[in-house]
């Protein structure tokens, strides 16, 4: 496996791993006309644009090969909540599912908190889609636990509940 940082070359198959994520982890959470109508052309275009904006010094994305092939991405970078000052956040973080036990998630998650350890955090944070039992099992296989925090983000025909997870890197 290479961890790496994400290029605009790789808005396909960032797209790609993002809507097959989604589509599979969030079956039962979400309703599944969202899901279904996730379109891999418009998030390619959105990864495009991100990925080719310089410099992005508030998010750091990377991604993993196996073989050769994009099976994974993450995004990190600073705290974006006001009361978690000085916190790094893991932003983001999917493997195709096709990859899912494998390793790559593992390997992704490990980088993360390296590299947020590395730019000098002492802690970091993510959010956990509610019900998502699966991610919040492997956060926690990794250290992360709940703090108890909630959030609701509301999205043009979706409210999703989400739990943070925090995790002591220094």
């Amino acid at each position: 496996m290479n961890i790496r940082p994400a290029t605009s070359d790789d808005a396909h198959d960032i797209a790609l791993v993002h809507v097959r994520a989604w589509q599979q982890a969030y079956r039962g959470l979400m309703p599944q006309s969202v899901l279904d109508e996730l379109s891999i052309a418009e998030r390619e275009a959105g990864w495009a644009r991100l990925l080719s904006e310089t410099p992005r010094a508030s998010q750091t994305i990377v991604v993993v090969e196996r073989d050769g092939r994009v099976t994974g991405w993450a995004s990190y970078g600073e705290a974006r909540d006001a009361d978690a000052p000085g916190s790094g956040e893991l932003w983001g973080i999917y493997a195709h599912p096709d990859a899912w036990s494998t390793g790559v998630g593992h390997a992704l998650i490990t980088a993360v908190e390296d590299a947020l350890r590395s730019d000098g955090h002492e802690t970091a944070y993510l959010w956990v889609l509610e019900g998502n039992t699966r991610a919040a099992t492997f956060y926690e296989r990794h250290g992360w636990a709940s703090d108890g925090a909630r959030k609701v983000d509301e999205r043009p025909g979706l409210v999703l509940h989400e739990l943070r997870q925090v995790k002591r890197l220094a």
